[in-house]
């Protein structure tokens, strides 16, 4: 049991590097419009839209910074550690 503790870290840190993705592709300006890259933007984007959504409508950006992707991240990092914890402790 103790791998499923390690699969559900796995994929929350697979989810905060698809945010932290997310975050630094908002950086670029022009997205890609074929080929791969487009493929790889929806991608990244469909996969994180649900989760950031909530943070957006709630935290209003700072000038042009937008914070609520931080905010989501923190979340998210605080979502692991209890988690992993908790089921760390019922199969042990």
């Amino acid at each position: 049991m103790d791998n499923l503790v390690g699969y559900v870290n796995a994929v929350f840190i697979v989810f905060f590097i698809l945010v932290l993705v997310r975050m630094l592709l908002s950086w670029v300006p022009n997205p890609p419009y074929t080929g791969i890259g487009r493929t790889l933007w929806d991608f990244v984007h469909q996969s994180t839209e649900w989760y950031l959504r909530p943070f957006r409508k709630l935290i209003p950006p700072i000038g042009m910074i937008d914070v609520s992707g931080i905010v989501a991240i923190v979340v998210l990092m605080v979502a692991n550690n209890v988690v992993v914890r908790v089921l760390d402790s019922v199969v042990n």
